[in-house]
């Protein structure tokens, strides 16, 4: 890239810097992944030349990718994989939200079921914009309203938890205990190669899930390389805020006012419903509703860990629900449209049979 090219990276890595500074100072909840977005987000809708890095996005997804394994120790692992039917459950808990809040955004926003519905769906803004061109929905309000669904819970969850004052509830201990620099570079050229291998194949999230599927089982077998440390941790979040502001663009809050704020009001429901199930699973597995709560939020992977690590919240229990929903709605959310689609369309055909004079 041309210097000029780099002006807008730079400028917005500067900006993200600040910004992650100043809310560290500040104490506000997720400093590192919440003051970049909204400080390049607001300069990008406010017309400034800010971009993201390219490739932060799975640059970010790698960091925190490696450092999430850290926590499945032994003990951890055989706890995590006591509670998939659990998991499995919660994840067509969420494919019933998508399903509820899609009809509600048609409604709402005046848009077709088709659209709606893939823009409800909480899967991979990539995944789910891919799906929506597939069945011939609406791309572009699709990859809005999941880019919108994101950042809205990113930022409502912490400012709630810190507010309600839920923090280090449900703490869990790295099986990584000292930093070595050989250590970290192991560690980290190893996960850089399960999460290139991933990202090849085009999986969905791959650099996040492909740097878990190294550091995990490592971690799981004892080999403990080194710890992840606390500012490469930040990098990760501030790289991963970076490319959620840049999804926005100066003509996003006009372009479609009334879907965003039908948006709006959609995840805001997703949200409270995917609430209720996460006090259920609190009484039911049992655990703690701090960290069920996180698990069932419609937001991403890395995000969602990002939170239950900085919070101390059940990291390994976060991050293994929300693998488990990720790619369950990937691998059945085409299936489910499919079927739905078809159950419709001979429910008018026997309709009209019946209603024929004939």
């Amino acid at each position: 890239m041309s210097a000029f090219a780099w002006r807008g990276p730079l400028l917005g890595l500067l900006l993200a810097i600040g910004a992650g500074f100043l809310c560290a100072w500040l104490q506000t909840p997720l400093p590192w992944m919440i003051g970049p977005l909204f400080a390049v987000s607001g300069a990008r809708l406010a017309g400034a030349p800010v971009e993201a890095v390219p490739g932060a996005r799975y640059l970010g997804q790698w960091i925190i990718g490696s450092a999430l394994g850290l926590y499945f120790t032994p003990a951890v692992v055989r706890q995590v994989a006591a509670l998939a039917p659990w998991m499995i459950l919660a994840g067509v808990y969420a494919l019933g939200i998508g399903a509820v809040c899609g009809l509600a955004l048609a409604r709402l926003a005046g848009v077709d079921r088709r659209t709606a519905f893939f823009a409800s769906v909480p899967g991979g803004a990539t995944e789910m914009s891919l799906l929506a061109d597939r069945f011939g929905a609406r791309t572009d309000l699709v990859a809005v309203a999941q880019s919108l669904r994101i950042v809205l819970v990113v930022s409502l969850i912490p400012f709630l938890y810190a507010w309600i004052g839920v923090h280090g509830a449900d703490p869990y201990v790295q099986g990584a205990r000292e930093f070595s620099w050989p250590g970290l570079a192991t560690l980290m050229a190893l996960t850089a190669l399960g999460g290139a291998v991933l990202h090849r194949f085009r999986l969905p999230n791959g650099w996040v899930i492909g740097a878990l599927c190294v550091s995990l089982p490592l971690t799981a077998q004892e080999f403990n390389f080194s710890t992840v440390p606390s500012w490469l941790s930040n990098a990760g979040q501030l790289l991963i805020g970076c490319a959620l502001a840049s999804r926005f663009q100066r003509d996003f809050l006009s372009r479609a006012p009334r879907f965003l704020l039908a948006v709006t009001v959609t995840v805001l429901l997703a949200m409270t419903l995917a609430s209720l199930f996460a006090l259920f699973l609190a009484w039911a597995m049992p655990a703690h509703p701090g960290t069920t709560v996180l698990a069932m939020a419609p937001g991403g992977i890395a995000e969602m860990a990002i939170t239950a690590k900085v919070l101390q919240l059940g990291v390994p229990v976060v991050t293994a629900f929300h693998v488990t929903r990720m790619v369950l709605l990937v691998s059945t959310t085409g299936v489910v449209y499919q079927l739905a689609s078809k159950w419709r369309a001979q429910r008018a055909s026997r309709r009209n049979d019946d209603e024929d004079p004939r």
